[in-house]
């Protein structure tokens, strides 16, 4: 758990459009830059989930960012990552190929394009249960020095 908060931490110290604008945000509203990024990952893991145009928004996410790594990558000298973004978008255009054919077929399953990214979900949900584990134990801590402090004015 602590892997994974440490990595959240790393992705919101970059430099980059995202981190820019939670930033400013925070300045803004004086709500921790952490907390505004986790409440932007649920809503959009819930619109994902409910709202209208998920599959047009979904296919987006799955496009949007590839698209612009794998032009970084043709700039960049090195070959390795020219490699890694050649077989996404090979892997992306035949799940394409395949949900062009089967989509009678995947209209019976519920959720099917939430599940195209079940790992950021899984990565999203371990997250919260452990913001909600420590806000918990953060709140029972508290809780404790308060008695502790009134017992001691007695």
């Amino acid at each position: 758990m602590d892997g994974l908060r440490q990595r959240f931490e790393r992705l919101l110290e970059q430099r980059n459009l995202a981190t820019e604008a939670l930033r400013a945000l925070e300045a803004k509203t004086g709500v921790d830059k952490r907390y505004l990024a986790a409440g932007a990952t649920t809503l959009l893991s819930l619109y994902l989930l409910f709202g209208y145009g998920a599959p047009l928004l979904c296919n987006l996410i799955g496009f949007v960012y590839p698209a612009y790594a794998s032009i970084k990558a043709i700039e960049s000298p090195s070959k390795e990552d020219d490699t890694v973004w050649l077989t996404y978008w090979v892997v992306y255009s035949l799940f394409g190929l395949a949900e062009f054919f089967s989509d009678l077929l995947l209209s019976w399953f519920p959720f099917y394009y939430v599940g195209k990214h079940h790992e950021a979900v899984d990565n999203i949900m371990r997250d919260l249960s452990g913001r909600a584990l420590d806000a918990a134990a953060g709140v029972t801590r508290d809780a404790k020095v308060t008695v502790t402090q009134l017992q001691k004015d007695k």
